[in-house]
């Protein structure tokens, strides 16, 4: 988390890809850090910070309620949502930490989970080729940290290695 606040503060603007490869899955299930589903971290809580929530009328819930429960009877298979994984709480976490009563729009919101994956996917696949070319199967720190120095520019890339080995030390100690 530090390291994303690093990235925060101090990106230099580079183009986005919204594209999802196999790194980015592999690395989010190897390292068990996988986004939170957007059905909790899409709620932008700075847009209904000052907002009481809004309540479904009793009908509906019934009527959905009966629904799901004829489709379960009848024997048909209910669709499960597609759940979309993104960044949302994490940044907005770092946000309250470094601002506290700052707030982030939807958009903005958007646009920073995009910088997010992308770079994560950068440094995902940057580490993959290292890991191949010295003939490894698994991604250590070492190969993250060399990534990070080659795809980010000078003084960010000092401060996201720093955080990085921050945040290892402080996870190894934990255990």
């Amino acid at each position: 988390m530090q390291v994303i606040a690093g990235l925060i503060a101090h990106f230099v603007s580079r183009p986005r890809n919204n594209t999802h490869d196999l790194a980015f899955s592999t690395l989010c299930k190897s390292l068990k850090m996988a986004p939170k589903p957007a059905s909790t971290a899409g709620k932008a809580p700075s847009s209904q910070a000052g907002k009481a929530p809004v309540k479904a009328p009793d009908a509906a819930k019934k009527s959905t309620a009966s629904k799901s429960a004829a489709k379960s009877a009848d024997g048909k298979k209910k669709k499960n949502k597609v759940r979309k994984e993104t960044y949302s709480t994490y940044i907005y976490r770092v946000l309250k930490q470094v601002h506290p009563d700052t707030g982030i729009s939807n958009k903005a919101m958007a646009i920073l989970n995009s910088f997010v994956q992308d770079i994560f996917e950068r440094i995902a696949a940057e580490a993959s080729k290292l890991a191949q070319y010295n003939k490894k199967s698994t991604i250590s720190s070492r190969e993250i940290q060399t990534a990070v120095r080659l795809i980010l520019p000078g003084e960010l890339s000092k401060h996201a290695i720093s955080e990085g080995t921050k945040s290892v030390t402080k996870f190894s100690s934990s255990k």
